[in-house]
């Protein structure tokens, strides 16, 4: 009898990375250091070290390599290939400021030069009927120019694409014989809106180049050949589709750790939560009502890209994230990170101080038990650090260190309230579910500085993200632009619409191994108002008209029943239901008062030293209490509770947080 697969998944962290192995009974999880000039080889030695049989292994990945490498400015030599007098689309933009006040703002340069930006004469009209085609010979011209430039990714956005994208595959296939890998806007984001159709579409030809390399080099380093990548959509797809379409997976490492909160979320009984995900270099959170929320509206580095991702927020406050002093001579955290390598000062190598440093002079990081007690921690040089500088702000180094976690923590609330109460949400209805390797440290305090109840600690919390990767579907996504005002088309007309998505994500979907039996079809459509600039995401269902009102008065506080309606987008995901670990729940026992593992230490808490207990989570009951000041620790992560706060261990392992 055949061996079932073990599912394994893999997250690769700016300080760490995470794994999480399932192997039908029982979760293991296994941290290593990331190591940024190759994340392949964190990777290959974190499964060795697993001492698991590849051949078994069914692997789900979340990879930084596409973000860092857009982040990083060190993605393949692009050219845009585009219809004539519309080369200058990605540098003139929306011409909107981010800085209105700001006399010295400076714009990102586009991804493609000026020089590498060739116009050729065809044209599309609104309606879709071509009016002039590609002529052979421009692309020929266009072809040895490439070849001169050494250009290895090339992106096709043609006007009009989205309506007959004929004219937009002629060239596709076209180059595509030359070996060049080629991004057309009709495959990666076949809607209206030139300058958002062209800026996803150069950022998938920008980063898919690199990405393809490393994936290459993932599945010849590896004995499997099931190796899955993580999406921005909270879904996952084959190596195979990744390479095409990496931009597809700007967000996957951060996608994963809200699947995983939602998940878990879910099992404790909570609908309403408030993801976050503090790691070594950034936070991500997200707000969750019941479901993952997804958006198309994503700006990085000021430059759209409208695919569907997982609504969230990042800021660059995380464990690695640099302390120093701006020219104003106020103390500043992140977004600077000290990464893997060097990494912070109490790592060994890093000579600024970090986040961790400043929990771990508090006493909220105790030296013995970091990692399992797998890794030293150099607390001398931490407090040497710490003191030179503390004398530049002519400060207390215990102030100084608290000061840190005090900015830190503001950083941290401030993209919280982005992503709540700016949108109109009350965060006192929320459960703020905290996770990352960093994120148990900061938790209670965050909660409490925003009016938060409840805080839940999942086990296992600084692998929470590489344990919703092994949770996640396949998912794929599609879209049309199709621009009808409602009162033109009744609600099975355009239903119809959606057939050819629907045919086209199920055969991509089965061809993946999904059964039949397992693929599940969502519709949803974008609806505004005619006359509006944007456009409201909901789900397509015979009450779509009467759900548009609702859900733009919820939004923007009001409706007009009386106003015309448009429907600009539709959409179709199609997921394929996968084989998911599932935790079960502990048996019911009496509750009980935890039990200390090391007699008490001291934890620096709002100006004063405070004897401390320790508890090995690990040998913690569920059922359990624990009441603050405490600092609990696992092998993943460290949880600190403030003298005010009680904890309740529930049937699942989860840390439930609450004020006495």
């Amino acid at each position: 009898m055949e061996k079932e697969l073990i599912v394994l998944g893999v997250d690769i962290g700016g300080t760490f990375t995470d794994f999480v192995l399932f192997d039908g009974n029982e979760l293991k999880v296994h941290k290593v250091l990331s190591t940024p000039h190759n994340p392949a080889e964190a990777v290959f030695d974190g499964i060795r070290s697993l001492e698991v049989s590849q051949k078994q292994l069914s692997i789900v990945h979340g990879s930084t390599v596409a973000t860092n490498t857009f982040l990083e400015r060190k993605g393949a030599k692009v050219a845009l290939i585009t219809t004539s007098g519309y080369e200058d689309v990605i540098e003139i933009g929306r011409q909107a400021r981010s800085s209105l006040y700001d006399l010295f703002i400076t714009r990102e340069s586009p991804l493609v030069p000026e020089e590498l930006r060739w116009g050729v004469q065809e044209r599309v009209a609104a309606t879709g009927e071509v009016l002039s085609g590609v002529k052979k010979g421009d692309l020929k011209k266009i072809g040895i120019e490439l070849r001169k430039q050494g250009i290895t990714s090339v992106a096709v956005c043609f006007l009009f694409s989205y309506k007959n994208s004929a004219n937009e595959e002629v060239v596709a296939k076209e180059l595509e014989k030359m070996g060049i890998h080629i991004s057309a806007s009709c495959r990666i984001m076949p809607e209206y809106r030139e300058y958002e159709r062209f800026s996803t579409t150069v950022v998938n030809a920008y980063v898919s180049p690199v990405m393809s390399k490393y994936l290459t080099s993932l599945e010849n380093g590896l004995e499997t050949e099931n190796i899955r990548i993580m999406q921005s959509n909270g879904g996952s797809i084959s190596t195979g589709a990744a390479k095409e379409r990496a931009v597809n997976c700007i967000l996957s490492g951060p996608a994963g750790g809200v699947v995983g909160a939602s998940g878990i979320a879910k099992l404790a009984g909570l609908e309403k939560i408030i993801s976050f995900d503090m790691g070594g270099t950034s936070t991500d959170v997200s707000l969750c009502n019941g479901d993952v929320r997804l958006t198309t509206q994503t700006l990085i580095n000021e430059m759209p890209i409208k695919i569907p991702v997982v609504d969230m927020m990042t800021v660059g406050a995380g464990g690695g994230s640099l302390a120093y002093i701006d020219p104003g001579g106020a103390l500043r955290v992140g977004p600077q990170s000290a990464g893997a390598d060097p990494g912070p000062v109490c790592y060994g190598k890093g000579k600024e101080i970090t986040v961790t440093d400043a929990n771990l002079f508090l006493g909220r990081i105790n030296a013995q038990f970091f990692l399992g007690g797998r890794m030293i921690l150099e607390t001398d040089m931490v407090s040497r650090y710490i003191g030179l500088l503390a004398k530049k702000l002519k400060m207390t180094s215990v102030r100084v260190a608290e000061g840190i976690i005090d900015v830190a923590n503001a950083n941290m609330a401030s993209a919280i309230k982005v992503i709540s109460v700016e949108k109109g949400f009350d965060v006192r209805d929320y459960t703020l579910v905290s996770f990352g390797g960093a994120g148990g440290l900061h938790a209670c305090e965050l909660a409490q500085s925003l009016s938060i109840k409840k805080v839940l600690v999942p086990k296992n919390a600084g692998v929470l993200s590489a344990l919703g990767m092994t949770v996640a579907d396949i998912v794929k996504d599609y879209s049309r632009s199709i621009l009808l005002k409602v009162k033109e088309r009744g609600y099975s007309e355009i239903l119809d619409l959606f057939k050819p998505l629907i045919s086209k994500g199920m055969k991509d979907v089965l061809s993946e191994g999904v059964r039949k039996s397992s693929v599940k079809v969502e519709n949803s459509v974008d609806m505004r108002y005619v006359g509006q600039s944007h456009e409201l995401m909901l789900p397509f269902k015979k009450s779509y008209i009467e759900d548009f009102h609702k859900l733009h008065k919820k939004t923007y506080g009001h409706a007009n029943t009386d106003y015309g309606i448009e429907v600009v987008n539709i959409r179709v995901r199609v997921i394929g239901k996968t084989r998911k670990p599932s935790l079960r729940k502990k048996v019911k026992i009496a509750p009980v008062k935890a039990q200390t593992v090391t007699r008490k230490i001291k934890c620096y808490f709002r100006g004063k030293w405070l004897k401390t207990d320790i508890y090995d989570r690990n040998r913690v009951r569920i059922h359990s209490r624990i009441k603050g000041p405490a600092v609990i620790v696992e092998d993943t992560s460290t949880t600190f509770l403030p003298p005010e706060y009680i904890c309740t261990v529930d049937d699942y392992e989860n840390l439930i947080i609450e004020e006495k």
